[in-house]
């Protein structure tokens, strides 16, 4: 066995702090990149909020950006073929995301 496969065989140790595993809500992400990375800066938006939030930044070489675009295709197929299609189309029928959030307004 050469070293590269005694490398991929070993186990990964991954350690889940109790705050980190609360996780954080985001409902927009906003995607950039460079020449050697790829920005992520998951974003907060809410009703009668005039400013998002960038509640998280994480940052990945273009190699890890392509391997967490497959591992996300992969588990919205298993998703899907499990609880239906997720539909994204707005009310034109494009894929879309709705920053107006649109609907009733609360009243007292």
């Amino acid at each position: 066995m050469s070293k590269k496969e005694e490398v991929i065989d070993q186990p990964i140790d991954i350690e889940l702090s109790e705050e980190v595993a609360e996780g954080t809500y985001s409902n927009l992400a906003i995607i950039t990149h460079s020449q050697a990375e790829f920005i992520i800066d998951f974003v907060r938006i809410l009703p009668g909020i005039p400013k998002g939030k960038v509640k998280s930044r994480i940052i990945m070489t273009p190699q890890h950006a392509k391997r967490l675009l497959y591992a996300l295709g992969d588990n919205m197929q298993k998703f899907e073929t499990n609880f239906g299609d997720v539909d994204i189309e707005n009310n034109n029928g494009n894929p879309g995301f709705p920053i107006n959030f649109g609907g009733m307004t609360g009243q007292a």
